[in-house]
């Protein structure tokens, strides 16, 4: 499958390849793509869009609460695993501003600005931030294990 986003990634747009190579579709091909662009190329392709003004899958609100795009993907895909939903949690907290944010988010905001500093481009963000994402679910799930919750930051 191919999907495709805006170029430029920070937290969402690589948390959401991340989660389509793990747990969706471990062939898939990403297109980053100018913002304007995204729509028209992926009717032209076929691609998938997310994160991205217009997409099914993109950030949206139920009950007054915002959630992001990885919360879409995460719906859309009923995935139900304990682990990952923690990890929307951090991924929500770091791409928006949601009333019971988790202490967690910031560092993977910071985290995700830099790697977004030092890598050549979109494809390289993904190689560079995809272990960071490997680490803060192999966390979720030890949380999991041990009994314990994020702790919300405010």
């Amino acid at each position: 499958m191919r999907w495709i986003t805006r170029e430029k990634a920070k937290v969402d747009r690589i948390a959401c390849p991340w989660l389509i190579s793990k747990f969706i579709d471990k062939n898939a091909e990403f297109l980053f793509v100018p913002k304007d662009q995204v729509m028209s190329i992926a009717k032209e392709t076929g691609a998938i869009p997310f994160d991205t003004p217009g997409a099914e899958l993109h950030h949206f609100v139920d009950n007054g609460y915002e959630y992001v795009s990885f919360d879409a993907i995460i719906k859309k895909y009923n995935l139900t695993d304990r682990a990952l939903l923690d990890l929307a949690k951090i991924v929500r907290t770091a791409d928006s501003t949601p009333h019971d944010a988790v202490a967690e988010g910031a560092g993977l905001e910071a985290a995700a600005l830099g790697f977004r500093e030092i890598a050549k481009d979109d494809y390289e963000n993904m190689r560079l931030q995809f272990p960071l994402y490997d680490a803060l679910y192999a966390y979720c799930k030890k949380n999991i294990k041990d009994g314990e919750q994020l702790e919300h930051s405010r």
